[in-house]
């Protein structure tokens, strides 16, 4: 039995509310000490994650958890988590994949094959490195003769370099790995311990840094954007405003892939063909 009134003032889930000011406080915290603008974010998804944290430190307001963090660096980090919930697997959505393995990526190489360039992938919110590994592990074993002929680089980013370092030492728990083919996962995998260990072949294929999308001038030039279930997080604007900035960083017929729950909006939509609806897959407009 819990004492009197001990837990009576924390918030739950339907009588919490984080108030304008408070939310606004907190953004300028994250935004100063952390580089993490939650501006373009939808408030109503960020606000019910900072109220994780909030019931979490028992804090009685939203008010009281802005004094916190501006005071408690470690609760800070934590809320940063909360806030870019990292949740992948490899290989995961398998027809999507399938699409890039049978059709996609041929014609990708095909391409670069003739202009006498390289390939570049860039896999956007990338988390512990699940999406960039599976394109590896999908290029080294199916396309190892192109990539005799064309160099490939795959690009990784995420906004949370904690994640990214965790991505870089491509240590895996089994349900991480389980979409894994298990021929695949003998090959490029070494368990130990219930653990699974990306060989390092793999590991050397892609370069992980962190990005934050807010800066469309830093997008890097490639040719195949993957960027799953990454916009729905943002307002549309923000939204539109990215996905113009990953035409300008694709060449004509360079390719972006979204995830399921998410379309091409507004005028961003002249910038693209459809490639396969289904798996949200757009091909860059001349």
């Amino acid at each position: 039995m819990n004492p009197a009134g001990a837990d009576n003032r924390l918030p739950t889930g339907t009588d919490f509310e984080c108030t304008e000011p408070s939310f606004r406080q907190i953004q300028r915290i994250l935004k100063e000490r952390k580089r993490f603008n939650l501006e373009s974010y939808k408030d109503k998804c960020m606000k019910r994650r900072i109220a994780i944290r909030v019931r979490a430190t028992r804090s009685g307001t939203c008010e009281e958890y802005a004094a916190l963090i501006e005071r408690d660096d470690h609760e800070l980090d934590r809320l940063v988590k909360v806030l870019t919930i990292h949740v992948s697997q490899f290989f995961r959505n398998p027809p999507t994949f399938e699409k890039l393995r049978d059709d996609v990526i041929p014609h990708l190489f095909q391409r670069s094959r003739a202009a006498g360039t390289g390939l570049t992938v860039w896999s956007v919110g990338c988390a512990a490195g699940e999406e960039p590994y599976s394109l590896a592990i999908m290029l080294h074993a199916h396309f190892a003769a192109e990539m005799a002929a064309v160099p490939v680089s795959i690009v990784a980013t995420d906004v949370d370099a904690e994640v990214l370092e965790r991505a870089r030492d491509g240590e895996y728990g089994e349900d991480r790995v389980a979409g894994v083919d298990p021929a695949l996962r003998a090959r490029y995998f070494h368990e130990r311990d219930g653990r699974f260990l990306l060989h390092d072949e793999i590991r050397r294929m892609v370069t992980f840094c962190r990005g934050d999308l807010f800066h469309v001038e830093e997008y890097p030039p490639c040719d195949l954007i993957l960027c799953r279930n990454v916009l729905i997080y943002f307002e549309r604007t923000q939204q539109e405003r990215i996905i113009k900035g990953f035409a300008r960083a694709l060449p004509v017929d360079g390719v972006l892939v979204l995830g399921k729950s998410e379309t091409l909006v507004g005028e961003s939509r002249r910038l693209f063909r459809t490639i396969c609806p289904v798996e949200r897959i757009y091909g860059r407009m001349p």
